[in-house]
C-alpha cells in the first residue's frame, strides 16, 4: 500500500477559493491529498503557508474556527 502525502494549507486575510462547493478562506485549514506542487495547482499562490502533515500543530487550530476542510 502506497501512503499518500498531506498537506496542511492555511490562507491569508484575503485569500478565498470555492472548490467543489466547499470555501477555503483565513478561518480554515484545508487537507489537501498530495505535495507542494499540488497545493499550487489548486489555489496557485494565494495561500498563507502549507505543511507537511507530520509537522503540523494542533495546538494552532485555536486560529481556525471553521475547522478542517478536506479536499
Amino acid at each position: 500500500m502506497v501512503h499518500k502525502e498531506k498537506r496542511m494549507v492555511t490562507f491569508g486575510q484575503v485569500h478565498k477559493h470555492e472548490i467543489d462547493d466547499k470555501i477555503f478562506d483565513k478561518d480554515c485549514v484545508a487537507i489537501v491529498d498530495g505535495d507542494r506542487e499540488r497545493v499550487f495547482e489548486l489555489f496557485g499562490p494565494r495561500f498563507c503557508f502549507e505543511y507537511p502533515e507530520e509537522h503540523w500543530d494542533d495546538s494552532k487550530m485555536d486560529f481556525f474556527p471553521r475547522g478542517y476542510i478536506e479536499i
